[in-house]
């Protein structure tokens, strides 16, 4: 990883957008401070798109694409995305309702299954606003310990769905989609940008294991500071990091970027 320092006018003037990650990214300790929150809108009066990429679940995705100044919303890692239309929203979720309706049948079992295993693993708070996904909490009102953690992940690979896990949650699904693939979908069906456009154009902003498939998609990326505690679980690391962590991280790469498209 570079200092974010050595971004160069002409990376930062060749950006048309940010991409960004909400817990531990935007958000510190699942807060959104006043800096960061300027950050996003310095960012949008700028002319640059803004879509948030998160684990967080579609019903949030549903409030905030309301109501922030972003182009787009895809949540539930990949899954489910909201784009803006008139004074609401529009749902975008590839997969059919029927088919959804059985998946989320067999994340019920799985639950089960976990609880019966581990049960002093807790469903997350946010869980019933989810639509393609259920989510254990590791990190955000509880700290699991290790050895449990990788108990729910065995339940899990043995039910035959994929896992990934944020600084805060462990997620469970049976949809194919990750970070990457959920946030290319949407860039090409509502923003018109094809993936090679999208990740040469489009940075993206992230800190933990579930952004791993971001970092290694697109071509400019930053981590917070706090990203060197996932770097154990990132195959590619971001290419900058900021020197603060969190928001204050967040807020550090806008003004980076606004600052050298600038530059003489």
């Amino acid at each position: 990883m570079r200092p974010l320092s050595e971004l160069s006018p002409g990376e930062a003037r060749g950006l048309r957008g940010v991409l960004f990650d909400l817990d531990d990214t935007l958000l510190s300790h699942g807060r959104l401070t006043l800096p960061a929150y300027e950050a996003l809108w310095s960012l949008h009066d700028a002319g640059l798109l803004l879509v948030a990429v998160t684990g967080r679940p579609s019903g949030w995705g549903e409030v905030l694409a309301r109501q922030w100044p972003v182009a787009g919303f895809v949540t539930e890692n990949g899954a489910v995305a909201f784009r803006r239309e008139g004074r609401g929203v529009a749902r975008l979720d590839a997969c059919p309702d029927d088919a959804r309706r059985a998946r989320r049948i067999r994340l019920a079992r799985l639950v089960e299954d976990v609880r019966g295993r581990v049960p002093e693993a807790r469903l997350t708070d946010d869980v019933d606003l989810r639509r393609s996904d259920v989510t254990w909490d590791v990190g955000e009102r509880v700290a699991l310990p290790e050895d449990r953690v990788a108990a729910v992940v065995r339940a899990i690979e043995e039910a035959g769905a994929r896992w990934s896990r944020s600084s805060v949650h462990l997620h469970a699904t049976f949809d194919p989609d990750d970070k990457a693939s959920g946030a290319l979908r949407y860039c090409a069906r509502e923003l018109g940008l094809e993936a090679g456009a999208a990740t040469t154009t489009l940075a993206f902003v992230g800190d933990s294991g579930n952004d791993a498939a971001c970092f290694a998609a697109f071509r400019t990326t930053f981590g917070v500071a706090n990203v060197r505690a996932s770097l154990g679980r990132l195959t590619v690391p971001p290419r900058y990091v900021a020197p603060r962590a969190m928001g204050e991280g967040f807020a550090d790469v806008a003004r980076a970027i606004l600052e050298r498209r600038v530059t003489a």
